[in-house]
C-alpha cells in the first residue's frame, strides 16, 4: 500500500481493520463544515481516532497550504481536505443589480452601504490548477469533493499523490458518475444534512431523499463504498448507519457547539434556541440550497420574491451584510449552518464528543 492511501472496503470487518491500521479506530467522520470547522478540531477529531476534516473550499492555495500545515502541527494522523467543485457562476448583471437594491434596506438599517457590485468570491476547485499542485505537493490522506467532480486529470493526479479521494451525492445518478470517475466512496448527503446540499446541478430538480433511504439505495445499487450524512448526532445514529451497509458516518452539526469550531456567539446561542427545531433549506444567503438556523435573513429570503444570483456571487452580498449587521451588534444575518437533528447538539470538546459518539455506537453509554 502506498503510504497514506486509506481504502475503504465494502466488507465493514474488513473497513475497521484498514482503519485500524492508519490509527483510524472508529467510523467517524466528522463533515468540513466552512465556517466551523477548523485545523483544531480536525486534528482533535483524528487524534481521537476518528477522521478530522477542513474545508478549503473558501480560500486560496496558500492559505489551504497553511491551514493543512497547522492540523500537521497537531496530529500525524490522516485527515480530510475539502474542496468545492462548483460550476463557475454565470454573471447576471440586472438580477445582480435587484439583489443589490432589496438587500439596500437592510443594509441602511444597520448603517452600512451595501457592495455596488457583486463578485465571484470563490474559485471552483474545477478552474484551480494552483489549489491541484499545492495538493499533489501536499499529499493530504484524503481529499473529499462537493457539489460536482472535478476532471480526470485531477483525479488521476490526486489518485498519483497517495489521496483517498470521497465526494458527495444527493442521489444515485450522482453516485454512479463519482464511480465512474474513480472516487473511491462516496458520501450519501440526506436531506436532513446542514449546510449546502451538495447537488451537482442545484437548478435540476431534488430526490430529497432522507439520509435513511439514501444510505441504502446507494449501498445497494452505486457499487462504491458508502458513508451516510445527514441528520446523525449520536453514536446510536452512526450504528444505525453502519447497520444500512455504511462503511462510515460524517457528522456536522454534531460538531458545531464543540469550543474547537469557528462559530460565533450568535451562531451558538441559536443552536441551543427554538431555531434549532425549525431548521429551513434557503438559497438567499449564498445562491445555493443550504439548510440552516432560520434567522432575519432566511426569512428576509423567503419573503423577497426575487431571483437569486448565482453561487457565490449572492455570498458577496450575503457576507457583506452579516459583516455589517455584527458590526451593530445584530447575529441574526449569518449561515448559521445546521442540520435536523441540531436539537441533539451538545456543547463539548471534540475529543470528549468523540469519546461519548463511541461509547454511545457500542451500547455503553447513553
Amino acid at each position: 500500500m502506498r503510504p497514506g492511501l486509506f481504502l475503504w472496503p465494502f466488507n465493514a470487518h474488513m473497513c475497521q481493520m484498514t482503519l485500524a491500521s492508519l490509527g483510524l479506530t472508529h467510523p467517524i467522520i466528522q463533515a468540513p463544515m466552512a465556517g466551523v470547522s477548523t485545523p483544531t478540531m480536525a486534528a482533535a477529531v483524528s487524534e481521537a481516532g476518528g477522521l478530522g476534516s477542513i474545508g478549503v473550499g473558501a480560500v486560496d492555495a496558500a492559505g489551504a497550504r497553511a491551514m493543512i500545515d497547522a492540523v500537521r502541527a497537531r496530529t500525524n494522523r490522516p485527515f480530510n481536505v475539502n474542496l468545492f467543485v462548483h460550476a463557475p457562476a454565470r454573471p447576471k448583471p440586472e438580477v445582480e443589480r435587484r439583489w443589490i437594491e432589496a438587500l439596500a434596506p437592510l443594509f441602511e438599517r444597520h448603517g452600512a452601504t451595501p457592495p455596488s457590485a457583486l463578485r465571484e468570491i470563490y474559485r471552483s476547485f474545477a478552474q484551480d490548477d494552483a489549489m491541484l499542485h499545492m495538493l499533489v505537493e501536499m499529499r493530504p490522506a484524503v481529499v473529499s469533493f462537493h457539489f460536482g467532480l472535478p476532471d480526470a486529470a485531477a483525479i488521476a493526479a490526486l489518485k498519483a499523490a497517495g489521496c483517498l479521494l470521497l465526494a458527495s451525492a444527493t442521489n444515485l445518478d450522482e453516485a454512479v458518475a463519482a464511480k465512474a470517475a474513480g472516487i473511491d466512496a462516496v458520501v450519501a448527503q440526506g436531506i436532513e444534512a446542514g449546510g449546502h446540499r451538495g447537488m451537482f446541478d442545484p437548478d435540476a430538480p431534488d430526490a430529497e431523499l432522507g439520509v435513511l433511504s439514501l444510505t441504502r439505495l446507494l449501498v445497494a445499487q452505486a457499487g462504491v463504498p458508502i458513508i451516510a450524512a445527514g441528520g446523525i448526532m449520536d453514536g446510536r445514529g452512526i450504528r444505525a448507519a453502519l447497520d444500512l451497509g455504511a462503511a462510515a458516518a460524517q457528522l456536522g452539526t454534531a460538531f458545531i457547539a464543540c469550543p474547537e469550531s469557528s462559530t460565533d456567539d450568535a451562531y451558538r446561542a441559536a443552536l441551543f434556541g427554538p431555531a434549532a427545531y425549525h431548521t429551513a433549506l434557503t438559497r438567499a444567503i449564498s445562491g445555493r440550497p443550504a439548510r440552516c438556523l432560520p434567522n432575519h435573513f432566511t426569512q428576509w429570503g423567503m419573503e423577497a420574491g426575487l431571483p437569486i444570483p448565482d453561487y457565490p456571487i449572492a455570498y458577496d452580498a450575503g457576507k457583506a451584510l452579516n459583516q455589517a449587521a455584527k458590526t451593530a451588534g445584530e447575529g441574526g444575518y449569518g449561515a448559521q449552518w445546521a442540520g435536523q437533528g441540531a436539537p441533539l447538539a451538545r456543547a463539548l470538546p471534540a475529543a470528549y464528543l468523540m469519546k461519548l459518539l463511541v461509547a454511545e455506537m457500542q451500547g455503553t453509554g447513553g
